[in-house]
């Protein structure tokens, strides 16, 4: 039901979708639908936060690699980054801008947010303690790269083509090494 409930939002956008479009591509009734969500609110942010857990699934995988705090944080940002593998940006988007009216799924959205975040934080802060880089806060650091991350996702899955992926790609890397106080060279050298 919720995997088909992402196809439909997908397909529909947040504040298109109806239960019965979710009913009707899994031939249940409408009924059914409501029986396990009450509302068409709590089916689509727990339909957001299913799609959502599968990347920060993924994002725990790479963070949580044997290998220096550096190549995780590097292959965590490309992985996420709008033309990385990570999945869902147009959902992400989608969600941000129904959070603003629907306070259940604000709610939602703003737990994985900070989930994100916290991830990332933690890896800085463990690289910091190891003398790999310094960095004085690494939750602020994390804040500043996904709000870089996200603001690329929101260009990059709006305006298809307006940057390239070496250019984003160099973004990324540039604003990482300053966050964790090395030089792109370091940066490089390390993530090999």
């Amino acid at each position: 039901m919720l995997r088909a409930t992402v196809e439909q939002i997908e397909a529909r956008g947040v504040s298109a979708v109806r239960i019965a479009d979710v009913a009707s591509a899994l031939s249940v009734s409408n009924a059914l639908v409501l029986y396990h969500f009450s509302t068409k609110e709590k089916l689509v942010a727990a339909a957001f936060a299913y799609a959502a857990e599968g990347d920060l699934a993924q994002l725990r995988t790479l963070l949580g690699r044997r290998t220096s705090a550096v190549r995780r944080l590097r292959t965590a940002i490309r992985w996420y980054a709008p033309t990385g593998r990570a999945k869902g940006w147009k959902l992400w988007i989608e969600g941000w801008a129904a959070s603003l009216r629907e306070p259940v799924l604000r709610e939602v959205a703003r737990d994985l947010d900070q989930q994100w975040k916290a991830a990332l934080a933690d890896v800085i802060a463990e690289g910091a303690r190891a003398g790999e880089f310094r960095c004085e806060d690494p939750s602020s650091a994390a804040w500043r790269l996904t709000a870089l991350l996200d603001g690329l996702a929101v260009q990059m899955t709006s305006y298809a083509g307006s940057l390239s992926r070496a250019a984003m790609l160099e973004w990324t890397d540039d604003a990482l090494a300053r966050e964790l106080g090395i030089s792109r060279a370091e940066l490089a050298a390390a993530a090999r």
